[in-house]
């Protein structure tokens, strides 16, 4: 049964560019531009009206957007829940800027050995990621790890779990790697690695949403019965001012937004293209979490039922049920 029919998150891409290199990901690889002013203050009313919560201001590295603080103060203006994940190279100058504006900012690490982090993500960024960990808890702000999973880095989680997150107070953030594209990660994780991940989600201080776990256990999504509800639920927003459709990850189309978001978005063409959610055969075997987790909590399924419990935990450590609570 769906229980929300309007779109609940934005993607909004400030810019692909990245002062990363992260092996698992290619979006540093495209040219870009930056979001402007001009169309973020149209477009998050738009989204307001289209009836989203949360917009996720996302990269490439959001940071290297010198106006970033103000749409986040624009989105926090107009009652959205906001989130940035950075990877801590520029996070601790502009940390000031950015106090009291992003609801859930999270930490990219990786392992809590220097060489195995920064070799994953191309430039050398560990060290920013602990002063970023230093400054963020001096201004008061509560930021998480989002840790991403390797079968080659499984074994870290619990050293950073014991001398990172425990110690000052962070929530851990469990990740599982995706595949997209011809962007690989390695060999799936089997059975017993599943279950080590799932066992150690139920810690005090760690989120794994555990209808990850089950999608995985039952091949990915399948375009026969498909449980990804990307373009109903997510608006993804480019750097160059476009709609695109039905996900960032397969971008089959992208529709130029020019001040008209609301009603590109109900547009016979978009919605046709928002139908074909899960059902594309790209889509057969997707496990990409950023689409499944809306697509979890939007209509009632097995996957709702295990993602439940790892939400409302998060949530409820967090604080920002009460924000959900507004809406």
């Amino acid at each position: 049964m769906r229980l929300v029919r309007h779109p609940v998150l934005c993607n909004y891409y400030v810019t692909y560019r990245c002062n990363a290199k992260c092996s698992f990901c290619d979006i540093w690889e495209k040219p870009s531009p930056y979001i402007t002013p001009q169309d973020v203050a149209q477009n998050l009313r738009d989204l307001k009206r289209l009836g989203v919560k949360v917009i996720d201001f996302t990269g490439g590295e959001p940071l290297l957007h010198r106006q970033l603080p103000e749409f986040l103060a624009l989105a926090k203006q107009l009652g959205f829940i906001t989130t940035v994940t950075t990877n801590g190279l520029l996070y601790p100058k502009n940390a000031e800027k950015l106090r009291g504006l992003v609801d859930m900012l999270h930490f990219s690490l990786d392992s809590a050995d220097r060489a195995t982090h920064d070799r994953g993500r191309g430039v050398a960024c560990y060290d920013f990621v602990l002063e970023s960990i230093r400054v963020a808890k001096e201004l008061g702000e509560r930021p998480d790890i989002l840790f991403t999973v390797f079968r080659h880095n499984l074994a870290d989680l619990q050293v950073v779990y014991d001398t990172i997150t425990r110690p000052n107070g962070l929530m851990l953030i469990i990740n599982p790697a995706f595949e997209y594209g011809e962007v690989e990660t390695g060999e799936s994780l089997t059975d017993a690695e599943l279950d080590f991940l799932s066992a150690f989600g139920k810690r005090r201080g760690v989120y794994l949403n555990e209808g990850f776990i089950a999608l995985r256990r039952d091949g990915g999504n399948h375009v026969a019965a498909p449980v990804c509800r990307a373009a109903s639920t997510t608006l993804v927003i480019s750097p160059s001012n476009e709609l695109v459709l039905p996900c960032y990850h397969l971008g089959e189309q992208k529709f130029a937004i020019e001040g008209r978001l609301f009603d590109l978005y109900h547009a016979p063409e978009t919605q046709r293209l928002a139908a074909l959610e899960g059902r594309l055969p790209q889509c057969e075997g997707c496990t990409i979490n950023c689409y499944m987790q809306p697509s979890f909590a939007v209509e009632t399924s097995k996957y709702f039922w295990r993602a439940l419990p790892s939400t409302l935990k998060y949530n409820l450590e967090k604080g920002t049920w009460k924000q959900l609570l507004k809406f």
